[in-house]
């Protein structure tokens, strides 16, 4: 069963470096293929750090993820945390 979410990305510098190392860890740390894109278009695969990066998603964007697999649930419900969570917050 596969699972989508559409989340607006909140941590300031957007989905680069730290927040997409965080987030691809995420990923792959949960039983489930997931994908990530802006709404409407082409999503590429979450688990690989230059497809995530290569995205050029910045503060305020929207991002859809889908998510397939027996974790798909929790791994949305992490996912959606990091993208949600203020840099300074989630560097304390």
């Amino acid at each position: 069963m596969s699972l989508e979410r559409t989340v607006t990305l909140v941590p300031e510098a957007g989905l680069h470096a730290r927040p997409a190392s965080e987030f691809v860890e995420a990923v792959n740390d949960h039983e489930a293929e997931i994908s990530i894109g802006r709404p409407g278009e082409d999503p590429v695969q979450a688990n690989s750090m230059i497809a995530v990066t290569s995205l050029g998603i910045e503060h305020g964007d929207e991002v859809h993820l889908v998510a397939d697999g027996e974790d798909a649930e929790a791994a949305l419900d992490e996912l959606e945390r990091i993208l949600t969570t203020p840099e300074e917050e989630a560097a304390t």
